[in-house]
This record gives structure tokens, sequence and C-alpha cells, in this order.
């Protein structure tokens, strides 16, 4: 079976303790009837609290929840959440006795990794610090392998981040041996000597309107621009609809990666067209491709990110090899030539566009204005030898019609 659960925390021996997503709803309205059943505070009075006994709790963010009494030691008690599978010391005083609730099964379910054998026989402190920094409260899917020997036993799973195996993952952080690590190689962290490309983006057939955001001038003429996966989709083509579905899988898979990026290896191969993961100015990391070296002391590398469009001059610190699986996700930006219009010949602004001199900086601030942050529509003529569209605005003309009229630009038949 496999399904989706969101990590509620990590047990100190290692334990992953996991909601089903499917539990949601009916966790939600349980908890909803414990907070209008108990609304006052814990229990006052003197009490004989027995290991085992089921009770509810008072938590740091006032909301009570289920528990079940670990240990008993003076006025301090050891619960654990049974919803959530997390132990804390809690005084008495947050504590009230209970048999209301007990006849629902816990909604989190403790799991074992399947076939994967911790340093030591046992998980080190330092191994089950990175797994609750890396998987708490996230989302992640779970393959059951086998049911536990007992009643509320741990669950044996393969557990999948952003595509990735966790058992893989964790056996080269040397936290781990697994037993089946051909996973490890889907990884694509050992990869440097071979040339993988990033896929296309598939098309809409020409003549076809679609919605598009532009993500990257070069020109006015030469733009970037993304199928847009935020426009309504029951009006959309399956092109369309696929496009979306890859862009919200890929962003997932970016923001794991994001996570675990201080793991993966520096670039050591500098091949033209070669994918790698870049950072940005923001901080984070995207898929990107190399374009030239642009300097050699130190070495400054010219990279294009993938799913924008856009280029940075970067040093090799800012460099890292991507994962394989990352490489599934079709580039999302695709370059495009606008139709209908060229360079006006009598335009008198000075200022030109170091790399496209036939154009005036003026004519790509305006065009940088018509197109930023609108929702734009656009149809594809050719898609050879270059793609080449018309580009319409959110009134549903041609967007560079205002470069006719402002005189940057004139009609090109």
């Amino acid at each position: 079976k496999i399904f989706q659960a969101v990590v509620s925390c990590i047990g100190s021996d290692g334990t992953i303790y996991i909601i089903p997503k499917s539990f949601e709803t009916a966790l939600n309205k349980l908890m909803a009837e414990i907070q209008n059943a108990f609304r006052g505070l814990g229990l006052l009075i003197p009490y004989c609290w027995k290991k085992g006994e089921a009770c509810v709790v008072r938590g740091s963010d006032t909301l009570w929840y289920r528990a079940k009494i670990v240990e008993v030691s003076g006025s301090t008690l050891q619960v654990q959440y049974v919803d959530h599978g997390y132990i804390e010391s809690i005084p008495q005083c947050h504590l009230y006795p209970t048999t209301f609730y007990t006849g629902i099964p816990p909604f989190c379910i403790p799991c074992q990794l399947y076939k994967t054998l911790p340093i030591g026989n046992f998980w080190q402190q330092d191994a089950v610090d990175y797994l609750q920094e890396l998987l708490k409260n996230e989302e992640v899917e779970i393959h059951v392998e086998e049911l536990p020997d007992k009643p509320w036993g741990k669950l044996s799973i393969s557990l999948y981040f952003g595509g990735m195996s966790l058992s893989s993952f964790m056996a080269y952080q040397k936290y781990c041996v697994a037993e089946d690590c051909q996973d490890i190689q889907k990884l694509g962290i050992f990869e440097g000597d071979l040339s993988p490309s990033y896929l296309l983006q598939p098309l809409p057939v020409p003549g076809e309107i679609f919605p598009v955001t532009v993500t990257h001038l070069v020109s006015p003429k030469e733009l970037y621009i993304c199928l847009d996966s935020s426009a309504n989709l029951t009006k959309c083509s399956a092109t369309e609809r696929a496009a979306s579905h890859d862009s919200e899988s890929l962003n997932k898979a970016l923001k794991w990666c994001n996570k675990i990026v201080k793991t993966l290896p520096h670039l050591t191969n500098f091949k033209k067209e070669l994918p790698c993961l870049a950072e940005y100015v923001d901080g984070l990391w995207y898929r990107a491709k190399l374009l030239s070296i642009t300097q050699l002391v130190p070495v400054q590398i010219l990279v294009q990110f993938v799913d924008y469009g856009t280029y940075l001059v970067a040093p090799t610190s800012r460099l890292r090899h991507i994962p394989c699986h990352l490489l599934k996700y079709p580039v999302q930006a695709v370059r495009v030539l606008l139709a209908g219009f060229r360079p006006a010949s009598d335009d008198k602004n000075v200022e030109r566009i170091p790399y496209s001199p036939e154009w005036s900086l003026k004519a790509l601030w305006t065009m940088m204005d018509c197109v930023e942050g609108k929702h734009l529509s656009a149809s594809i003529l050719t898609v050879s030898p270059e793609v080449t569209i018309s580009l319409y605005g959110d009134d549903k003309n041609l967007v560079h019609l205002k470069l006719i009229e402002m005189g940057l630009a004139e009609l090109d038949e």
C-alpha cells in the first residue's frame, strides 16, 4: 500500500511517527470535540497516576490532546501524545484522567525503515536530530513493506521525500546501512562522469490560445514564458494540466532539495549545458545549466536557471550536483520570439540594450511594464526554426501595440 502522510515526530529511538493524510479530517474533528469537552485547568486535587493510564494533556499551545502515562516520577509525569507520538514530561496540573476517547484508535502510526540497520545497531542522537530536522511536519510518501508482528508494533516502511528514498539518503550520509541500496544510484549524487540533460516542455498545438506568465525578458522581442499553472485548469488542455502537475511536483522536490543541499557535492565537471543546482540571490537553490566560464581566477561561471530563463554569474561554491530525479521534470521556461513587430527605425532614444543594440532600453522597460504581473495569453505561430508566438495582454490585445503607439517599435507583417 502506498499513501501520503505527515511526519508528526521522530522518537528518541528513531521511530518515525506518521499521520496518514486520509486521517486528517477525523483527527481534526476529534480535536474539536476534546476542546469543547475540556475547557478548564487540569486535575488540581491529588491523584494516583498509573503507567499506561489514559488521559488528556494540555499542550504548550494550550490545546488539549489525548495521551497516556509512560512513566510516573513524583509531581512530574512522562506522557505520550497518542495521536502525534511525541513524549514529554508534564506537571500533574496539566493532565486530566479520562476514558472518554479510549475506544478511538491512535491516529499516528509508529514506523521503522524497512531493511535499514543504523550504525551501532541503534539510531545515534545526531541521526535522530537530523531526521527530526528533515522530516518533522513534512508531507512524505509511504510504501508499506511489512506489517508489525504484534498489534501497535512498528510498521516497516520505505519512505520517500521529494522523490528520494530516506533509507538510501541516510545510508549515503553514513547514518545507517540499507540492505536494498539499489535506490542509492537514483540519488544521482555520484554521477559526475555522466552527461544528463533536461527534458523539454511539451507545447500546446499552434493556433490554440493558452495562459502564460513571462519569467524573463531578453529584449522586447525575445523572452521566456511558462505555461500558467494558476489559471483555471478545468478549461485547460491536457498539455497545460500536465505542465501544472509537473510544476507542483517540481516545486515540492526543490523544497526538499533546499533542505538537504549542503549534503550534495560541489560541481567538479564544468561541461557546457551540464545540469546542476545553483544558488540564486534569494538564498534558495534552483535547477540550472552551465553556459560558460567567465573568469578563471577566481572561477566564475555563467549559468541559466532553466525554469525561469534568468542568468547569473556564480562562483563554484554556489553550484552543486543535481539529484537525478530532478531531471525527470520538463524545463518550465520556454524561449520564444514575439511576432508582428520590429525595432522602430526612427527610435531616437540613445540608451540601447548592450547585447541587442537594435532596441532601446525604453522599449525594454515599456515591454516589461506590459507583461510583469499580468494575466497573459499566447498562441503559437511556428515552432521551427524558433518558437514564435503572439502574446496578448489582460485586455486581449497584442502586448506590442503599446510599443508601436509610443514609436518604440513598428509593425512587421
